[in-house]
């Protein structure tokens, strides 16, 4: 079939995405079609597998660059102290999701709909961002500066906290983003401190 007049892969491909990133957001997966999506693009139906074989394929691509922007943002951050890396790691976070809320809204609550094969490959991207964390906790464990009994159910904890804000956060709200981030990180840092003597 040819292609909408007009259409280049260089343009309609990022704009495919984008239309399924937006509607799979705001309706679920498995409620949008590859024909919705055509529509919102502009495209006849057919066309759309012209850049990609199918929706699975689409959800997947789409996580995938989610994760792997964040991996290549997240970088191996090991100057300074636990705490200071710690830190960084929370303000990170919270303004990468923020800039980001359909990709992220996909990345956690789309897993359920990938394949076998595609679950397995998107929770190993994971777990490489979910290390990184930990060796900051496992750090500060070792230095003496944080008390925690199990450094995987820390980061776990911590990171769905962090992510939480997507969840409720408005630029227009009582608080500024500035204003989360400094509350979230005093939350963090109470939550992994060191008791104090005598405390």
């Amino acid at each position: 079939m040819a292609r909408t007049q007009g259409s280049h892969s260089d343009i309609t491909g990022p704009r495919v995405r984008a239309s399924a990133l937006r509607l799979f957001a705001q309706g679920g997966y498995a409620a949008v079609s590859m024909r919705a999506i055509a529509a919102d693009v502009g495209v006849q139906a057919g066309a759309l597998y012209n850049y990609t074989p199918d929706k699975q394929s689409l959800l997947f691509d789409l996580m995938q660059s989610h994760m792997t922007q964040l991996l290549d943002a997240a970088y191996d951050d090991v100057a300074g102290t636990p705490t200071e890396r710690l830190e960084r790691f929370v303000e990170f976070h919270i303004r990468f999701h923020h800039a980001r809320p359909d990709a992220v809204f996909i990345a956690y609550m789309e897993l359920r709909n990938l394949t076998a094969q595609n679950f397995a490959r998107i929770e190993a991207l994971r777990r490489r961002y979910e290390d990184r964390l930990e060796g900051i906790l496992r750090d500060g464990v070792a230095s003496g500066t944080f008390a925690i009994s199990d450094t995987k159910i820390a980061t776990l904890a911590i990171i769905a906290m962090l992510t939480g804000v997507n969840t409720w956060f408005r630029t227009d709200g009582r608080l500024s983003l500035d204003e989360v981030v400094a509350q979230y990180w005093d939350m963090v840092r109470k939550s992994v401190a060191m008791p104090s003597a005598g405390g």
